[in-house]
């Protein structure tokens, strides 16, 4: 039997804290050489497109295929959405399908939590959420995980999203969060910055980043997005989650394709440094950035965790798909 799971079941299972050690175990394993490359697939269509995310962890395959189609909101419907595919690595027996909205959400702010663990100051307690939106939302609460914050500024297009952000998570984290409509002042008093939007221009530029300061840049998951100026990556030190996808559809793709950086300037992998094997933060001046595209690494180490504790609790219906 198959086990289904909705994005309600994956929601009250996948805690946000499960999800951060199963992605940091997905990176230390990709990084001592025990988990093979994920692959990739992209196809783009009128408003938007679709990605095929899989990858091999252990006895797990996941795929995964998400519609991206930033209009969405607008029609009422998410602007990412689409479904996970787990499957016996051993025998190919599909295991569980489950919804990949709650997974992506989860993964994505996972891999910062991962990332600023060892690439932000241990210190950081002021960070800036620029997109205010459920992915932001978790940035934030994964953020507030592995740092201690006291201090958040929200930023988004809309200033009534930033608002509602701020009112719903300051009381929950037992932090200071204010809404700001000036992105580069609330940066520059900023340790640690998050930029999660759909922008397909730079909202980010050189210079309003403070010394030591840690970014995570999230938004580009396409040729076409951009949050950041080039300029900032060319003079910061740049951890990558896969080398190749941020060549071709993160920050570091259009960096490349500026001229202002070369592949060989991006000082490692994330998963190299979670596993030791390069150095994460060596100072406590240099500025960081991240490029975190999404690895089909995390949706497997979710997407697993989400199925096993379900397995458990005797969660999720049971179909044939062979009937």
């Amino acid at each position: 039997m198959t086990l289904l799971l909705t994005r309600s079941d994956v929601r009250a299972l996948l805690t946000l804290d499960d999800c951060i050690a199963a992605v940091e175990e997905a990176f230390r394993l990709r990084g001592i050489g025990e988990a093979p490359p994920a692959g990739i697939l992209g196809m783009a269509v009128l408003g938007g497109g679709f990605h095929i995310k899989a990858a091999v962890l252990g006895n797990r395959f996941a795929a995964k295929v998400n519609g991206n189609f930033s209009g969405n909101p607008q029609r009422g419907l998410p602007a990412i959405q689409g479904a996970i595919v787990l499957c016996d690595a051993g025998n190919g027996r599909p295991l569980a399908i489950m919804d990949s909205i709650e997974i992506t959400i989860q993964r994505t702010g996972a891999a910062t939590a991962v990332a600023a663990k060892v690439l932000a100051q241990p210190g950081s307690e002021v960070a800036t959420i620029c997109g205010c939106g459920n992915q932001g939302r978790v940035q934030l609460r994964a953020l507030s995980r592995v740092l201690p914050l006291v201090r958040a500024f929200a930023f988004d297009l809309d200033p009534g999203r930033a608002r509602e952000l701020s009112a719903e998570l300051a009381a929950e984290l037992g932090i200071e969060i204010s809404p700001t409509e000036d992105l580069a002042e609330a940066v520059s008093r900023s340790d640690v910055c998050v930029t999660c939007t759909p922008s397909r221009a730079p909202i980010l530029h050189r210079g309003v980043l403070r010394p030591g300061t840690f970014l995570a840049a999230v938004g580009s998951d396409s040729p076409d997005k951009q949050e950041l100026d080039p300029a900032i990556l060319s003079s910061a030190k740049v951890v990558v989650d896969v080398l190749d996808q941020c060549a071709e559809i993160g920050e570091l793709h259009h960096a490349l394709k500026a001229n202002l950086m070369r592949r060989e300037a991006v000082h490692a992998e994330l998963a190299e440094i979670v596993a030791g094997r390069k150095p994460g933060r060596t100072s406590e001046g240099e500025i960081i950035v991240f490029d975190s595209t999404g690895t089909a690494l995390q949706d497997a180490a979710a997407a697993a965790a989400a199925y096993e504790k379900a397995i458990r609790l005797g969660t999720g219906r049971e179909i044939a798909l062979d009937a």
